[in-house]
């Protein structure tokens, strides 16, 4: 496998493979699990030719999978489960909250909701049709399913199953005791932190969830932290630190900006983030939306309907 320069071994059954995309984050992390009965892999990349020609190369060696596992529901993880299913013969597992994320995104049910939860914040219009791109993604049916505190077996170590929502409210994590790894998905990241968004209607306060996730993985001894992009974690319970105090400095910012005067969530995000493009402004106009309805649930701050649209304002006096 060493013809391979974009395969890295990690330990001896644990190896990572960086799979690029033309959009997003542009490349994502898979992680294959050395097994008696093939690799298992953990993520596969987007529907993109590019990352198809990727890992086209990589099963040209007649290398064997045995199955694939998903951490959460988001196209750049998810986008190769179909191509993998239909070329590959290989079984796909994902969570069952997962399966409705699927389910869901299957039926556009979501498409009205979102753009009127926008246009509520004050935020640009956006075309009804900017998902489209993604729907090869959520074409496939699951070949089985995995709950919260179960155990799957990646390769030949039996890893557990540990619900984290936040970045998206069907995320797991898995964690296995024996070599004390930890693969963390979009949960924790090294060199940024993964946006915190309100995806659907049922997502209630992300920020919350997401603090309470952070929490928990803490508990656990990892050495190991394999992150769905950019670099492996080797100090998690410090990492998962400086994400929290990120994530309170951002609030803190930005009651700042609603203490004297209410705004909207649009006109917060460009005070944070200045002139965003038509490209650009989605995550972190999200984000700020986000972190508003935290500390609105935290009573922090209040909101109100001005003209259409949501105004939010600090509740400490001047």
């Amino acid at each position: 496998m060493d013809q391979f320069p974009t395969l890295t071994k990690i330990s001896e059954d644990i190896y990572q493979l960086v799979v690029r995309y033309p959009f997003g984050m542009y490349e994502m992390n898979s992680f294959l699990f050395k097994g008696e009965n093939g690799f298992t892999i953990v993520d596969t990349g987007s529907e993109a030719k590019e990352s198809i020609d990727i890992w086209e190369k990589m099963l040209a060696s007649g290398m064997k999978i045995e199955k694939l596992v998903l951490t959460h529901a988001h196209p750049d993880h998810i986008g190769l489960a179909r191509w993998f299913q239909e070329h590959h013969h290989v079984p796909v597992f994902i969570s069952s909250l997962g399966n409705k994320e699927i389910q869901r995104k299957r039926t556009h049910d979501n498409e009205n909701w979102i753009l009127n939860f926008l246009k509520t914040h004050g935020g640009p219009e956006i075309p009804r049709n900017m998902w489209n791109s993604e729907d090869a993604a959520y074409e496939f049916e699951p070949d089985g399913l995995f709950e919260n505190q179960q155990t799957i077996k990646l390769g030949n170590q039996m890893y557990e199953t540990i619900w984290t929502p936040g970045h998206s409210s069907d995320h797991f994590c898995f964690y296995n005791q024996n070599q004390q790894v930890m693969i963390t998905g979009d949960h924790i990241l090294a060199g940024l932190s993964p946006i915190i968004a309100l995806w659907s209607e049922n997502d209630l306060n992300p920020i919350k969830d997401n603090f309470a996730s952070l929490e928990k993985l803490k508990a656990y001894p990892v050495k190991l932290a394999l992150p769905g992009h950019g670099e492996l974690i080797y100090n998690l319970n410090d990492r998962i630190d400086d994400m929290i105090t990120g994530h309170k400095h951002r609030l803190h910012q930005i009651l700042q900006f609603v203490r004297n005067e209410g705004k909207t969530s649009w006109q917060v995000c460009q005070e944070i983030y200045g002139t965003l493009s038509s490209t650009k402004f989605f995550a972190p106009f999200l984000a700020t939306i986000t972190r508003l309805i935290y500390l609105e649930k935290s009573g922090e701050v209040h909101s109100e309907f001005r003209d259409g649209k949501l105004v939010f304002r600090s509740n400490v006096k001047k």
